[in-house]
């Protein structure tokens, strides 16, 4: 299927953000009026499962970073036991170049609290929270007003059911993390909220089984559920018209896609555009172009975790097979972070390394003393103090440590694995440039 003409969403306004108070937030009427909650109405006279089933033939995939197909994990629910079932809306992006949400939030609040109301009903979860990066004060404060209005409208909160249908009442909460990246995972989302220390768990269990207070839990995204809204609105076919097909024989990329570029471009912003654009148009025709002219680099796809596109990957597409293709972990989040020629690829890996070393929680030994041990060896290499083979062992600690090789619980470590590994795999001259010849002294013997 061919990529369609993509569709300017909107960009980002240049920070500071200025006083909050003369920024326009969108009311529920506001919203109301402008179709807003009809998908909700229409989901109300539909049965659960056709609901799931519409979002399964959708062939909707996780926004979040890993790309799970959003309805097949909603299947994974045991049925309903007269206990309490929960919705855990993933709002922490943490991962650095990462903005989308952050859009949804500010400019489009109740699209998500539609997608909530409408998930929650096809699940049958009637509690959710809404847990938001601790750093998005202005935000937070946004999406609490549009919940007290969605409260206020019956939507939450009615013991007549939603919006007076049905005998299902929602709760729904926000809660605001505390700064730490690693509950961007699932899990360690789900330790934060009930007010423990925010580290990921061993599973199984999955949250699906044994989530939120050891109750049935989905966890899905901001964008995932914004993605839902629209679906039962239109239907699958509607969304499926969208995106493309994998190019390799794997699961399509169907639907739109909100892609926040940053770094050396002309007008970095989220834009919202169809999955399977190249990177290079989405640059040119959307971002402006390289910044002051200059050539392109290499660009890190969807986060830092996902690795790097290397110099001649300036066309790859922007889906779901970009992992397998281009020789990095996945799409992530699809927030391009670009970069010019005249970048020093040793402090970019540098960078990273010193993010993950902060950011790991310390649970598993792999990662903990991983992390430590790559950031130092980047610095010895950036100053040039480093010898080749400190390069090598570079590359063996980043290979040993992640769920890849089996030796962690979350993939924070597989983060900072393909982050170095693809950076010093596809610019190995700039590193080689940086370290000393290594020599192995000879003894000479007596006599």
């Amino acid at each position: 299927m061919p990529v369609t003409e993509p569709v300017l969403c909107h960009r980002i306004p240049t920070p500071p953000w200025g006083d909050p108070a003369d920024r326009h937030l969108v009311t529920y009427d506001e919203y109301v009026k402008s179709g807003g909650y009809q998908a909700l109405k229409m989901a109300l006279d539909m049965k659960p499962a056709e609901i799931v089933d519409a979002v399964k033939e959708s062939q909707l995939r996780g926004r979040g970073g890993a790309g799970f197909p959003c309805g097949l994990k909603w299947t994974f629910l045991p049925e309903p036991d007269g206990g309490r079932r929960y919705l855990a809306v993933n709002c922490d992006e943490a991962e650095p170049g990462t903005f989308k949400d952050r859009l949804l939030c500010d400019f489009d609040p109740h699209l998500v609290l539609e997608g909530i109301a409408i998930t929650c009903h096809a699940c049958r979860l009637d509690t959710a929270y809404f847990f938001i990066r601790g750093e998005y004060h202005h935000q937070a404060e946004t999406v609490q007003r549009a919940i007290d209005e969605a409260y206020e409208a019956g939507i939450f909160g009615n013991k007549k059911g939603i919006l007076g249908k049905g005998d299902l009442s929602i709760e729904c909460y926000l809660h605001r993390g505390a700064g730490a990246y690693i509950c961007g995972e699932e899990t360690g989302l789900l330790e934060a909220v009930e007010g423990k220390r925010g580290w990921p768990r061993v599973k199984p269990p999955f949250p699906a089984v044994s989530g939120l207070f050891g109750r049935p839990t989905i966890v899905n995204n901001v964008e995932t559920l914004a993605a839902v809204t629209p679906i039962v609105l239109n239907g699958a076919e509607w969304f499926t018209k969208m995106g493309c097909d994998s190019s390799i024989g794997g699961p399509p990329s169907y639907g739109p896609k909100l892609m926040g570029v940053s770094g050396h471009v002309n007008k970095p912003g989220v834009y919202e555009v169809d999955l399977g654009i190249p990177l290079r148009k989405l640059v040119d025709d959307f971002a402006g172009g390289m910044r002051g002219g200059k050539a392109y680099k290499g660009a890190i796809a969807g986060g830092v975790s996902m690795g790097i596109l290397g110099p001649d990957q300036f066309d790859a597409e922007m889906d779901f097979d970009i992992g397998r293709k281009y020789d990095v972990m996945g799409l992530g989040t699809a927030c391009p972070t670009i970069f010019d020629e005249d970048t020093d690829m040793v402090a970019v890996a540098r960078n990273i390394a010193r993010f993950f070393k902060n950011e790991s929680c310390g649970q598993c030994t792999p990662c903990r003393e991983g992390a430590q041990w790559i950031y130092k060896l980047l610095c010895r290499i950036e100053s040039g103090e480093a010898t080749s083979k400190d390069l090598d062992l570079l590359l063996e600690i980043a290979g040993s440590m992640g769920i890849m090789p089996g030796t962690t619980i979350c993939g924070l470590a597989d983060g900072n694995n393909w982050a170095v590994r693809t950076i010093v795999n596809k610019y190995r001259s700039e590193f080689e440039s940086r370290v000393k010849p290594y020599f192995v002294p000879v003894t000479m013997g007596a006599g």
